[in-house]
C-alpha cells in the first residue's frame, strides 16, 4: 500500500510570495492577533497626541474592551451562532470566497490579540494611575497587574505544555480572582461604562458555569489505548466538542462529542495523551461534569465546500465521525492509526465503514507511516474534492494543511491559538 505513494506526483506550488501567507505563522489567527495590536498601538498613538490617553477612566476603559473582545469572542453562543451563519453560505459561491469564510474559526486571534493588549493597557493603567487615585485603588490596580504576569508566564506555549496543571488552575482561579479586582476598581473608580463592559463580560464569563452538570456515563475500553465513553443526556450539534472533568475545580479536557443519529445522547473518544487520559482510561469514572453548552468544531466550517477528503490520525477519527455520520457534504475519509480493530475495537470500524465503504483506512502496523502531503493529495485529486480538512497532532496537522495550501488547494485544520 505504502509502495502506492511513491508514483503521487504534487503539482507545482504556489508562487513564494503566495507561498508566504500560507505559512502557519502568517496564518488567519495570527493576523488577526496582529490587527489587534496594531489598532491598540494607533489608539495609543492617538491618546498621546491628544493627552487623554493618560486619564485614568480612558485607559481602564480600553483595557477592559480589550478583555471584552477576548472573553466574547471566546463565549460558546457567539461561537456557534457564527459556525452555523458560515454553514449557511451557498456552494454556489466562488471557492476562493468560500476558503475565507471556512477560516471563520480563526477568530481565536482575537483572543489572543485581546487578552494581550488589555493586559499591556492594564499595566500602563497601574502606572499612569500614580498620584491621580487614592492608596485603595492604587493597590488594587498593583494587584491586579501582579496576577496578569502570573498569568501571562504560565500562559507561555513551552510553559502551558510541560506544565499543564499549574497553567490551568492560574488561568481558572488567578482568572476569577482578577475579575473580582476588576469589579473592585471599576466601582472604586465610578466609571459607568467600564461597569457595563465589565458586567457584559462576566455574564459571559459565567454563562457555562451555571450550565455545570453531573451526568452519568458508560465507558467502553477495546483497548488499553482508549476509552469509548457514551451518555444518554443531552443531543450536541455534529461535529461539536465539549468540555468534561471528573472533578469541578480541577482539570477540564475537550473532546469531540459524536451524536448518534435517531438515538439520545452522545459518545466520546479518548484516547491515552497523558496523566489525565492515562488515568481515565484505567480507572474509568461512572461520571463526570458538563459546563456550558457544546461548541461547534473546525471541521463544521468545512461544510462550505462541495466535497472534502478527511485525512485524520489516531483518535481525530472521533470529530470526523460525527461528520461522517451527519453526511452533510459529499466526503472521502482517510485514517491513518496503528491497527484499528485492536485499538478502536471491531464495532466502531464497522459502524466507520458502512457510513463511509470507501474509506481508507492506513494501519500504519502493518503499513509504516505514510506521507502525509502525498497521501492528503493522492485523495484530494482521486475524488475532485474542493478542500482538504486534516485533524491530527500539531505537528502532522501543520505539515498537511501546509502542504495543501502552498499547492493553492483549501484546507482546514485545528489551530492551537490559545
Amino acid at each position: 500500500m505504502s509502495a502506492v505513494l511513491t508514483h503521487v506526483q504534487l503539482p507545482a506550488e504556489l508562487p513564494a510570495a503566495r507561498r508566504m501567507l500560507k505559512h502557519p505563522r502568517a496564518m488567519q489567527s495570527h493576523r488577526l492577533t496582529l490587527f489587534v495590536l496594531l489598532t491598540n498601538a494607533v489608539i495609543f498613538g492617538i491618546g498621546l497626541g491628544n493627552n487623554w490617553w493618560s486619564s485614568v477612566v480612558h485607559v481602564a476603559l480600553i483595557a477592559q474592551l480589550n478583555f471584552a473582545l477576548g472573553i466574547l469572542v471566546r463565549q460558546q453562543f457567539f461561537v456557534n451562532a457564527l459556525c452555523k451563519l458560515v454553514m449557511r453560505v451557498p456552494k454556489s459561491w466562488p471557492l476562493k470566497l468560500r476558503w475565507a469564510v471556512a477560516k471563520g474559526y480563526h477568530l481565536g486571534g482575537l483572543h489572543v490579540g485581546g487578552a494581550i493588549c488589555g493586559t499591556l493597557w492594564f499595566w500602563a493603567l497601574t502606572v499612569v494611575a500614580i498620584g491621580q487615585v487614592g492608596a485603595g485603588l492604587q493597590l488594587t490596580y498593583c494587584l491586579q497587574s501582579l496576577l496578569l504576569l502570573a498569568i501571562v508566564m504560565t500562559s507561555r506555549p513551552k510553559f502551558r505544555a510541560a506544565h499543564h496543571d499549574l497553567f490551568e488552575r492560574m488561568h481558572r482561579f488567578g482568572g476569577w480572582t482578577l475579575s473580582l479586582l476588576f469589579w473592585i476598581s471599576a466601582i472604586q473608580l465610578g466609571s459607568p461604562s467600564t461597569i457595563i463592559v465589565l458586567t457584559i463580560t462576566t455574564i459571559s464569563s459565567l454563562s457555562p458555569w451555571l450550565l455545570l452538570r453531573r451526568i452519568p456515563i458508560d465507558v467502553i475500553r477495546p483497548s488499553s489505548h482508549v476509552a469509548l465513553v457514551s451518555s444518554n443526556r443531552y443531543h450536541p450539534m455534529a461535529g461539536s466538542t465539549r468540555s468534561i472533568a471528573r472533578h469541578p475545580l480541577k482539570q477540564w479536557h475537550s473532546f469531540a462529542v459524536i451524536p448518534t443519529p435517531g438515538a439520545p445522547g452522545f459518545r466520546m473518544a479518548i484516547s491515552r495523551a497523558g496523566d489525565w487520559t492515562s488515568d481515565f482510561i484505567d480507572n474509568p469514572p461512572s461520571h463526570i461534569w458538563v459546563r456550558g453548552i457544546a461548541t461547534a468544531g473546525m471541521a463544521n466550517y468545512g461544510s462550505v465546500f462541495n466535497r472534502v477528503v478527511y485525512v485524520v490520525t489516531g483518535s481525530g477519527i472521533g470529530p470526523v465521525l460525527a461528520h461522517i455520520l451527519a453526511a452533510r457534504v459529499p466526503m472521502q475519509l482517510v485514517w491513518v492509526t496503528r491497527n484499528p480493530v485492536k485499538t478502536y475495537g471491531q464495532a466502531l470500524v464497522d459502524e466507520i465503514l458502512a457510513a463511509q465503504p470507501d474509506a481508507i483506512i492506513w494501519d500504519t502496523d502493518a503499513n509504516g507511516k505514510p506521507d502525509m502531503v502525498k497521501l492528503a493529495y493522492s485523495a484530494y485529486e482521486s475524488t475532485n474534492a474542493e478542500a482538504v480538512i486534516c485533524v491530527s497532532n500539531r505537528k502532522l496537522t501543520w505539515q498537511v494543511v501546509h502542504g495543501m495550501e502552498r499547492l493553492g488547494i483549501p484546507a482546514l485544520g485545528p489551530i492551537w491559538d490559545s
